[in-house]
């Protein structure tokens, strides 16, 4: 079975430059720490050079930036107590004087990667997961034999970026790219220091861009590519064809934890967006909306007559929120945010997390009646986010699987808000059951969810949820749900087939 490993893959950040179209600009922050001046270029890679005979230029371009990173820290292990020591009756052989063997130890633990010099003032972009919890951290620049001590500026962990800073000037500082103009197929370099071996070049293309949804974080928008990327590469540059750097190297896909040809690197703009906010103010605060954001399927789409699947569906706005507090509502579809397209609710997500706090959102909305609609709000900060068993053969129980097939719901009432933590402005009625080979739990339908809505129209009791159910016509029946995940509580839209039924 694939397993996702974070291999110190190479990650190359912190920009904070804004390059005019027409050439290069350098750029201070005002923050925390004196701002580095980086070099952006925003133009894509001319991609009708051909044939390249060989990359050496790139890499004598590129090289001199990527430095090689040995951080450690001092862990504390408990021993571990002989299970004899706990029987008396060992004990009395010994007369009751036996060792406890509750001592602690401590040793040294080293992990290895790599960094790109991004200002020749000392500024650094690696992964976080190369420095995490060290204790001490060096910098080797492959121009000297010097190790440098170098000082954490911040850490981010949902996006695996670190800027580190070292006492340094004049260092060969990478110029970056503009990562959004990358395209699948373009040629990129990795480099980094694989296994310890020394700085190493490996090549490939961008197999894919956009790759998320593999556990790290909601913030996840990795570049895919083939480029040989092992544990040592973590926090390195992956540079195209014109040297520039266009993400930090930060994991792999493999069953032997070695390159497999699936390797991801955080694209540079993230990464210096990061990187400017954690230079700014020491952490990265995030724009905040207040909504839960779902994708829009096909299915979703047709049952709001919006003619494609681009957007995000807003199923649930969470209360006191600036989305509530603007007039956004569930069954919303945002479309753009500040002129910007939104493809789906990821999309959404990383959108809303590069705005600042604080700042003016203008969003694009498509009503659930098919009215378009332009909101403008403040965003807010982005906060650091079981079912249990419904009642049983009760009277106000109904079966609804003419329509919604294998699926069982009851009235709410006091007792089962009280036990499911149902808030009192939640109407509808109560799933009990629902068959595990059902339309309904194919579309994510679960035991303890509130259906609120059918097909539109508001659900108060289960003669209500019956009959809109046989009234359904058409393919797919829409569903507003109230759902609870733990700790957490959300409304969401599910589309159920309606053409499989069974008899």
């Amino acid at each position: 079975m694939k397993q996702i490993s974070r291999l110190l893959l190479g990650f190359i950040t912190g920009l904070t430059g804004v390059l005019a179209l027409t050439g290069l600009l350098h750029f201070n922050l005002l923050g925390k720490d004196a701002a580095p001046v980086v070099k952006v270029e925003n133009t894509p890679v001319n991609r009708d050079i051909r044939p390249v005979t060989s990359f050496a230029p790139v890499v004598k371009k590129a090289a001199p930036s990527v430095v090689n990173i040995y951080s450690s820290r001092i862990v504390h292990e408990r021993s571990m107590r002989n299970p004899l020591l706990n029987d008396p009756v060992f004990r009395q052989f010994f007369g009751g004087q036996l060792p406890e063997e509750d001592q602690s130890r401590s040793r040294r633990e080293e992990s290895l990667g790599s960094g790109v010099i991004v200002s020749p003032d000392g500024y650094i972009l690696t992964a976080n997961h190369v420095v995490e919890g060290a204790d001490e951290i060096k910098v080797a620049i492959n121009s000297s034999k010097k190790e440098l001590t170098a000082k954490v500026i911040g850490r981010d962990k949902l996006t695996d970026v670190a800027v580190l800073k070292i006492e340094a000037k004049d260092l060969s500082a990478i110029t970056l790219a503009d990562s959004d103009q990358l395209e699948v197929g373009d040629i990129v370099l990795a480099i980094g220091n694989p296994f310890g071996v020394g700085q190493t070049v490996t090549m490939g293309i961008i197999s894919a861009l956009g790759r998320n949804g593999f556990g790290f974080s909601g913030y996840e928008n990795f570049i895919q590519t083939d480029a040989a990327i092992n544990p040592g590469n973590s926090g390195g540059a992956l540079v195209d064809a014109e040297g520039r750097l266009v993400g930090i190297n930060t994991a792999i896909i493999s069953r032997s934890g070695d390159n497999s040809g699936i390797g991801f690197a955080v694209p540079i703009n993230l990464a210096r967006h990061v990187m400017e906010r954690l230079i700014a103010g020491g952490r990265v605060a995030r724009g905040y909306l207040g909504i839960y954001p779902q994708d829009l399927t096909p299915d979703l789409a047709q049952q709001f007559n919006i003619p494609n699947s681009t957007g995000a569906l807003v199923g649930d706005v969470y209360p006191d929120t600036p989305a509530q507090k603007a007039g956004i509502k569930s069954g919303d579809v945002i479309l753009s945010i500040n002129g910007k397209d939104i493809a789906d609710a990821h999309s959404l997500t990383l959108t809303v997390s590069e705005l600042a706090p604080g700042s003016t959102a203008t969003l694009g909305i498509l009503r659930e009646d098919g009215s378009p609609k332009t909101i403008t709000l403040v965003l807010g900060e982005h906060p650091g986010s079981g079912r249990m068993e419904s009642q049983n053969n009760s009277d106000n129980q109904s079966s609804v699987t003419d329509s919604l097939d294998g699926v069982t719901v009851e009235d709410l009432d006091a007792d089962i808000r009280q036990q499911l933590r149902i808030p009192d402005s939640i109407k509808g009625v109560i799933v009990a059951e629902v068959a595990e080979d059902s339309n309904a739990a194919e579309a994510s339908l679960a035991k303890g969810d509130v259906i609120m809505e059918i097909n539109h129209q508001p659900v108060s009791n289960t003669e209500e949820a019956t009959r809109l159910c046989k009234e359904a016509k058409g393919d797919h029946i829409l569903l507003k749900v109230w759902h609870r995940e733990g700790e957490m509580a959300l409304t969401r839209f599910l589309s159920v087939d309606n053409t499989k039924r069974t008899k």
